[in-house]
């Protein structure tokens, strides 16, 4: 079954069930994304799994989450069971053979495979106030924050960096507030304490350096097969903002750091969005907009984007208009709503005159799909009914030994293990409360020391008394301190020139590499 210009999914079935053809994925169209919905236990981790193989052996590499942990057995090789070889004898595939695969193991929390982290500067204040569910008066004061740490210069790195400056801005509430709108410090707390959720939640785990380099994810071995980089899923879980807002960024970043290609032969990487109902679930409308035209534009640059999720409603059309290669396996109809699932998932194939597609869906047994690819000139195929390929890695998850040696052998084993701490925001708004303090208590003891010679303009005035005998009080200076002026002026130097550098993507990360 071995062609260099496609993927093998599976074999269509006729109305009488025998055998029809062979089902396949052109590479050509690999980025011209897809979807893989199905109620649960239909097979829809298997899909996944013999499609990220199938990329892999085709030299693309693959980022795919793994939820339940049972797609950890790619990286091991599979065993002939009789159910597998049976399937395998039903659709034709010949010889059936077993390897293991490169995988990448990653996670989060570092726990189950290398840590991943990125940066706050990079994750950008619109997919922040989305993890952090923030209101739109609240969202607004993440604007005015990051636009305040561009302008000065200061690295936004971890959570505490951003801890730093909304202190800061509270602090300057009046002055900021009289620049870019109200700020008020009843909303800056709000914040904050959703920061502390955050770090409850582990997040302080994810944000910091050293961040991930989109390199590491797109790497071939040296038979020229893709690596299928696996990212632990099944803690992220718990907490599924923090997971819909990583993968949203990681495929962001992928938009903004990759050149355009056009249509490549194959895809440069495909990205498997598991769970994906929860990237657009209660999103506002300027994220899903800003996430449509992401998958719009993210195939020029050989990207192909492909969502799992149980119910094709779960994506919103102008979304589901972009995915041009899908599989759909059994979907229940007991409630209206799955009722209309039914019927938006038959409506968006190309009808087959053999069979009703609304009727099929509820049909399907395990393991069995209705399939549509693009075509030739990258028109969509006839749907066919398809028994889905089995694997040729292990049908589950690898023990906990199995997953440390990878670990320990992995091509990025050592460069991410160890959490860099470098001087940020954090560390520069201390040292500037410090020489504004220092500076302070210089000029009052300058004051109260220094010692003046009549007639020559250093010796304060005489107290004038006023009617009830008692000097007036003295009014307070509007003038800067030397040390403020000194400090202001590093400030908008230093803040001007990175400003002019700072250039935010698409969802409002900052670009690295620009």
């Amino acid at each position: 079954m071995a062609d260099d210009t496609s993927i093998f999914i599976g074999a269509s079935r006729k109305p009488d069930d025998s055998y029809q053809r062979p089902e396949r994925l052109l590479l050509q169209y690999g980025n011209r994304h897809g979807m893989i919905t199905g109620a649960t236990g239909t097979g829809k981790t298997v899909t996944l799994q013999i499609l990220a193989e199938s990329f892999s052996n085709a030299g693309v590499p693959v980022f795919c989450a793994d939820i339940k942990g049972d797609l950890s057995g790619i990286a091991m090789m599979g065993t002939a069971q009789d159910f597998l070889v049976k399937r395998a004898k039903q659709i034709k595939l010949d010889p059936y053979e077993f390897q293991e695969f490169p995988v990448i193991f990653w996670d989060l929390f570092g726990e189950q495979g290398h840590p991943i982290r990125a940066t706050v500067s990079e994750m950008g204040p619109l997919l922040l106030s989305r993890l952090m569910n923030l209101s739109e008066a609240q969202e607004g004061i993440m604007n005015i924050a990051f636009r305040i740490a561009d302008e000065e210069g200061l690295l936004l790195l971890d959570l505490k960096d951003l801890q730093a400056l909304l202190a800061n801005i509270a602090d300057r509430a009046q002055e900021i507030g009289a620049r870019y709108g109200n700020v008020t410090k009843p909303s800056v707390g709000a914040i904050q304490r959703t920061l502390l959720v955050l770090e409850q939640q582990g997040a302080t785990n994810f944000f910091g350096e050293p961040a991930l380099r989109i390199a590491d994810i797109m790497r071939t071995t040296r038979d020229g097969r893709g690596a299928i980089s696996v990212l632990a899923a099944d803690k992220l879980m718990m907490n599924p903002r923090l997971y819909a807002t990583f993968l949203l960024w990681l495929m962001s970043e992928l938009f903004e750091e990759l050149p355009e290609v056009g249509d490549p032969d194959k895809p440069k990487l495909v990205f498997f969005f598991d769970e994906a109902h929860l990237l657009f679930e209660d999103a506002p409308k300027v994220l899903i907009d800003r996430v449509e035209q992401v998958v719009r534009l993210i195939r020029s640059k050989g990207v192909g984007v492909y969502f799992v999720t149980q119910n094709p409603l779960d994506i919103p059309e102008t979304v589901l208009a972009q995915l041009g290669n899908r599989v759909q396996h059994a979907l229940r109809a007991y409630t209206p709503r799955e009722q209309k699932a039914v019927k938006t998932a038959a409506d968006t194939f190309r009808p087959n005159p053999d069979f009703s597609s609304a009727t099929v869906i509820t049909q399907l047994g395990t393991g069995e799909a209705l399939v549509s690819t693009l075509e030739a000139k990258g028109a969509p195929s006839m749907v066919q009914r398809t028994l889905i390929r089995p694997p040729s890695s292990r049908l589950g998850p690898i023990t906990p030994d199995e997953r440390r040696k990878l670990i320990t052998e992995s091509p990025v084993a050592g460069q991410y293990d160890e959490t860099i701490d470098r001087e940020s925001a954090f560390e520069m708004l201390q040292k500037k409360a410090k020489d504004a303090l220092d500076a302070e208590a210089q000029q009052q003891e300058s004051g109260r020391s220094r010692w003046t010679i009549p007639g020559f303009g250093n010796d304060d005035p005489p107290p004038q008394t006023t009617g009830g005998g008692r000097p007036p009080a003295r009014r307070a200076s509007n003038r800067q301190t030397v040390a403020e002026a000194a400090i202001k002026s590093v400030v908008r130097s230093v803040g001007s020139s990175v400003g002019r550098a700072i250039v935010r993507g698409i969802l409002g990360s900052l670009s690295r590499g620009r």
